[in-house]
């Protein structure tokens, strides 16, 4: 990899979405993998730590983005919403923003980006199948259509300008699973790290689209597509076996227990149109 300093460890590397919740966590488990973090979100940082810089950015502002970017090595972009909206508003931080990101990494030489997609970029799949990336995009809502178009733009940009991406479909990371269908796709903090890691220094990747989940029972989704990562998840939802049993059990013809990406496909429209008059 270029400007790396050292194995496994770069001179700076950018993280977007510092400030949201898998950014927060995500700004202390990389600082082993580079000299200087820099940080980058819309909402408040606090202040810098040791090995950090911030720079605050709003993605749907190209300019700010080109110099967000300007003088890193790799990145890592988790910034956007993270949540189904209306359209205006994912069009602003997720499309306008992942075409910056782009962009800007087209301008400035970097070679390697870890684009945080989703597992609602599939969540029209029935629970009873299982997937792998080849198969058809089937977005369950505004924020999973973005997550296919960032995985468009990843695709485009490596076939014609040559900059690599691992683009991870996160299914559910939180400290653990909160309801069955978490059970399936939860993904842990430590697991979540060693996959950027290793999308990060694992040569020649192309553009990888991974399934980011821990080794849980059941999975939905097949990885076999992205096995030369070498990617050994060392967690699994059973731990929380007993806790999700205990809870009531909703209808058998509940999003969460039909769909992949649970209560995502049944939300919206959000136009204003729709309302009532």
């Amino acid at each position: 990899m270029e400007k790396c300093v050292a194995e496994n460890r770069f001179e700076r590397v950018l993280l977007t979405g510092a400030a949201g919740g898998l950014g927060r966590v995500l700004r202390e488990t990389l600082k082993p993998m580079a000299r200087i973090l820099r940080l980058s979100d819309v909402q408040p940082l606090g202040e810098a730590a040791e090995g950090e810089e911030l720079q605050p950015c709003d993605l749907a502002d190209r300019q700010a983005v080109d110099e967000l970017v300007r003088g890193c090595d790799a990145i890592v972009h988790m910034g956007g919403v993270s949540v189904e909206r209306p359209f205006e508003e994912i069009l602003e931080a997720n499309i306008k923003g992942i075409f910056h990101i782009y962009e800007a990494a087209r301008r400035h030489g970097v070679r390697r980006v870890i684009f945080a997609s989703s597992n609602h970029a599939v969540g029209f799949y029935p629970q009873a199948q299982t997937i792998d990336a080849a198969m058809p995009t089937r977005p369950d809502g505004y924020y999973g259509l973005s997550k296919m178009y960032g995985e468009g733009m990843a695709s485009f940009y490596h076939d014609r300008y040559g900059i690599e991406t691992l683009s991870i479909r996160i299914g559910s990371s939180f400290p653990e699973p909160r309801d069955r269908r978490m059970m399936h796709i939860w993904l842990s903090y430590r697991d979540l790290t060693e996959l950027i890691r290793r999308g990060l220094f694992t040569p020649g990747i192309g553009h990888t689209i991974a399934f980011g989940l821990s080794d849980n029972k059941e999975p939905w989704w097949d990885n076999r597509l992205a096995a030369h990562l070498g990617y050994t998840p060392q967690d699994t939802s059973e731990a929380f076996r007993a806790q999700i049993d205990s809870l009531p059990m909703p209808a058998a013809d509940d999003p969460t227990m039909v769909l992949q990406g649970g209560a995502f496909t049944a939300q919206g429209p959000f136009d204003p149109l729709d309302a009532p008059s």
